[in-house]
């Protein structure tokens, strides 16, 4: 019994430990280096790679773009209602993807939470996205909150724009927290 009182204190301290570096892995900047999720941003050697992504430069983020349901989410960036615009032919350009996902390991949480830290976007930031082999850059003109029953949104543009959006960090039942970016230059 006294062997056993020290083991189980050491293995909950260990657990807690673990949990705390999951729920926390997303802002640790220690893990992206760790971890080597910094992006490239020099193009001379996008060659070899063609899919369709998103890069943010101010947060680290690169990360490919799917269309489809809602398990997208799990994939990278849920491209949302493709009819409603694309980089190419403009209109709503809709992106969303988790703000925090956790997963069995730290790596597999930054991996699940690609808009962690979209709250560090600020106006004027750029937004780079490939998309059918031609760089399309965008710059940052809002940001705000919304509850999340806002479709608003989500709604047709004539406008060409990008808006990514994401839950807040208390869940998909507090809000939505939304970018929204014009088209400034294909590259």
């Amino acid at each position: 019994m006294t062997v056993f009182l020290p083991f189980s204190a050491l293995l909950f301290a260990m657990i807690g430990g673990y949990m705390l570096l999951l729920t926390t892995a997303p802002a640790n900047p220690l893990l992206d280096i760790i971890t080597n999720t910094s992006i490239d941003l020099d193009k001379s050697d996008d060659q070899s790679d063609n899919r369709d992504r998103i890069q943010i430069e101010r947060i680290g983020l690169e990360v490919p773009l799917y269309e489809g349901g809602e398990d997208s989410l799990d994939k990278g960036v849920w491209h949302r209602w493709p009819e409603r615009g694309n980089p190419e032919k403009g209109g709503n350009f809709i992106l969303s993807a988790h703000r925090f996902k956790i997963g069995v390991t730290p790596v597999q949480t930054i991996i699940n939470s690609p808009f962690y830290n979209v709250d560090k976007l600020r106006i004027g930031d750029t937004i780079r996205v490939f998309w059918d082999d031609e760089w399309y850059t965008y710059k940052i003109s809002k940001t705000y909150t919304v509850l999340p029953n806002a479709i608003g949104i989500e709604a047709p543009s004539e406008e060409a724009k990008l808006t990514l959006y994401t839950c807040s960090l208390g869940g998909s039942a507090d809000g939505r927290v939304v970018i929204e970016a014009n088209l400034s230059d294909k590259i």
